[in-house]
């Protein structure tokens, strides 16, 4: 098993890609530590699925935007767990516009959700990672960050954002054993993408991706582990996209 004996947290861990990737890790022996928005059933449901698994499991319910929150989520799952050798942050929203028509509140609160987000998780788990000399963290941005995307103008300055803070990360604390890396999916199959047009997802495939199809949160699920895993100790500071080669 790839992750055999290690304690991974993921933000946003209930649903879409973190939901997947905390399926991916448990399968290969890795315990999961997630955050959700709201305790539910369905977030009961993944915690005792993974235990199932043979790991241990533990949701934790939170606002990814406050930074106090995050310091308490790291607090308590090093106390539950032990340490965290793995953080995956991927808690994310849209709120789609094209620039002369966006709000400020469209923009503040995708920057706050996408963006601060990751700098708080990443801020409290550094002395954590810092005193085992180790660590991976891995950030969940997005091909909007690298080629924009018209209408999209506060995703794509968030997502660029998480690029810049792991490229620059992966500088300050590569010293001490801890790699920082971003993924930046494409068109995945996703609530977000279910929201969009039928017929603007389709001129998408047909036009921009020429494998012809979109991904699924498991084949970005299997990049994360790479980056999770011993396989990728010499990959630091990179961006990955998970895209079918789409052309942006």
């Amino acid at each position: 098993m790839l992750l055999e004996g290690k304690i991974a947290l993921i933000t946003g861990g209930s649903r879409g890609i973190g939901r997947a990737i905390a399926y991916c890790f448990a399968r290969e022996g890795c315990a999961v530590a997630f955050t959700c928005t709201a305790m539910n059933e369905s977030v009961r449901e993944e915690e005792a699925e993974l235990q199932a698994l043979g790991v241990r499991a533990k949701a934790y319910e939170a606002d990814a935007t406050d930074f106090a929150t995050a310091e308490r989520v790291i607090s308590e799952v090093t106390a539950d767990f032990g340490s965290i050798d793995i953080l995956v942050n991927n808690a994310g929203i849209t709120r789609d516009g094209i620039m002369l028509r966006m709000s400020e509140e469209q923009w503040d609160e995708v920057i706050r959700v996408n963006l601060k987000s990751v700098f708080n998780y990443t801020h409290a788990v550094t002395p954590v990672m810092l005193r085992a000399r180790k660590g991976s963290i891995i950030s969940v941005a997005s091909v909007v960050g690298i080629g924009g995307n018209a209408g999209q103008s506060n995703y794509a300055a968030s997502k660029a954002g998480i690029i810049a803070m792991m490229k620059t990360v992966a500088q300050e604390l590569g010293a001490r054993g801890i790699r920082a890396n971003a993924i930046a999916p494409g068109c995945i199959d996703t609530d977000m993408t279910r929201a969009m047009p039928e017929e603007v997802l389709a001129g998408i495939i047909a036009e921009r991706i020429p494998m012809h199809r979109i991904g699924t949160p498991d084949e970005v699920a299997q990049v994360a582990l790479f980056l999770a895993s011993d396989m990728s100790s010499y990959v630091s500071g990179q961006v990955i996209p998970i895209d079918g080669a789409m052309k942006y």
